[in-house]
């Protein structure tokens, strides 16, 4: 089984990632790191390059939101690109903005699978 991306971001999560990023930085800086994912291209990463390089932990096949996407997919039905900001060699981490749930469910398929994304560097 393999995942299926839709070609652009769905409209709800330009926002929602911006509601995670203004927990972590000053709201103008969220606000412009969004308006910069919003104009990158797609790009595609390993899934365990993803959560490797954010540090995360793969969350469990029982987690509602995880099962959900591996439900959607599937049903052969298109999961939305993750929204990522780049981390750096100076020890920040990548930082999922959106999308945690999904890079979970692509892993749980396979370690190798390729994840759409958008990705930008951190504002300085």
């Amino acid at each position: 089984m393999k995942v299926r991306w839709s070609s652009a971001p769905e409209p709800h999560d330009y926002p929602a990632a911006q509601s995670y990023l203004g927990l972590l930085t000053d709201p103008d800086a969220a606000a412009q790191l969004v308006r910069l994912l919003s104009t990158q291209p797609i790009t595609l990463h390993k899934a365990k390059d993803i959560l490797r390089a954010a540090r995360l932990p793969l969350l469990a096949l029982d987690d509602p939101y995880v099962a959900g996407d591996l439900k959607r997919i599937r049903a052969g039905k298109k999961l939305s690109p993750v929204l990522l900001v780049r981390g750096d060699l100076n020890g920040a981490p990548l930082l999922i903005a959106d999308g945690y749930h999904r890079v979970c469910a692509s892993y749980h398929l396979s370690e190798d699978a390729d994840v759409s994304a958008q990705l930008v560097a951190r504002v300085v």
